[in-house]
């Protein structure tokens, strides 16, 4: 089996997530010279947005970088056709089946890694001749689905016969290191990059993520169909007393409307949406990109050696 490094051309086998209204094109070109792929994330940007970032970070990196397209997205048509129009080497898709962007992409010699959360789907998706899946477990932040990534992961590996990336819960080398032994070519993290000195978030929100416990994230939106892990604040608790009282959509987004934009860039932890994964209580300091993506990697490495060797000798 092909490492994840192998595949993109990365110095590590590491994909940083797609993270709307964070993952810019000049943070996306720092993670791909910290050595991960980096994925400008389009969130709900329109096409001329997108162009803007893909040359951005084309004036910061040499190294290869990625587009993350949320399928809901209102632009996602046009936002398919920049991707083709700008040379984009990589694209993830979340949020949906990209089955009808995928041929032109692949015609044109674009890696296409969608972003899946049941194994039904990755098979579906294998069909269209894409190059990997992520596997993304509940515990990440942001858009979630219901399963967990130790369940997920290896029902995927096993319903397919192209690379299975594994996200969700994951920020330390332990647990690099179980998403490798479970059989993935490598891991897509988000919430532990929340803690980097280079992502553009509030230092409110950095803070929030640096202060949170391991239970202090909830998701919000089943009730509706599109299920959100946050950090717990005032918007999530009134947005869940809401759904307990069977409100409608339209109540439910007053709610909702630009927080994530309040929370990254006004940094309100009140009103805004904080997402963040449930690793979010193992992060208690800022660092360098390249720290946490060679701890991440070197740390995985040493663990899975280790094991190797403490297990092989009870044989």
């Amino acid at each position: 089996m092909k490492k994840l490094n192998e595949i993109l051309g990365t110095e590590f086998p590491i994909i940083q997530g797609g993270m709307a209204n964070i993952a810019t094109g000049e943070f996306a070109a720092a993670c791909s010279n910290a050595g991960a792929l980096g994925m400008i994330a389009t969130g709900g940007w329109d096409a001329g947005r997108l162009r803007q970032e893909i040359r951005r970070a084309r004036e910061l990196t040499d190294k290869p970088f990625g587009v993350n397209l949320m399928l809901m997205s209102p632009y996602a048509a046009d936002i398919a056709q920049v991707i083709l129009d700008e040379g984009v080497r990589v694209v993830t898709t979340g949020a949906g089946n990209p089955g009808q962007y995928i041929p032109a992409w692949k015609a044109a010699g674009i890696k296409v890694i969608p972003v899946v959360a049941a194994a039904v789907l990755a098979r579906r998706l294998e069909r269209y001749g894409v190059d990997a899946v992520i596997a993304e477990g509940t515990e990440s932040g942001g858009h979630v689905g219901e399963m967990t990534t130790m369940a997920l992961v290896p029902q995927v590996i096993d319903a397919v016969s192209v690379p299975v990336v594994a996200a969700g819960g994951i920020a330390s080398g332990r647990q690099m290191a179980a998403a490798l032994a479970l059989g993935a070519c490598g891991v897509q993290v988000g919430t532990c990059l929340l803690a980097s000195r280079e992502c553009p978030i509030h230092e409110n929100y950095k803070q929030a993520v640096l202060k949170a416990k391991d239970s202090d994230t909830v998701v919000t939106g089943r009730s509706v169909g599109g299920p959100v892990r946050c950090l717990k604040n005032r918007m999530t608790r009134e947005y869940l007393a809401l759904e307990k009282r069977g409100a409608t959509l339209e109540e439910l987004e007053t709610v909702t409307l630009g927080g994530l934009r309040k929370a990254v860039l006004e940094g309100d932890m009140d009103a805004g949406s904080v997402m963040a994964g449930q690793v979010a209580g193992m992060l208690h300091e800022i660092r360098p990109l390249r720290q946490i993506f060679e701890e991440l990697y070197g740390q995985g490495r040493a663990v899975l050696a280790e094991t190797c060797r403490e297990w092989g000798a009870e044989r």
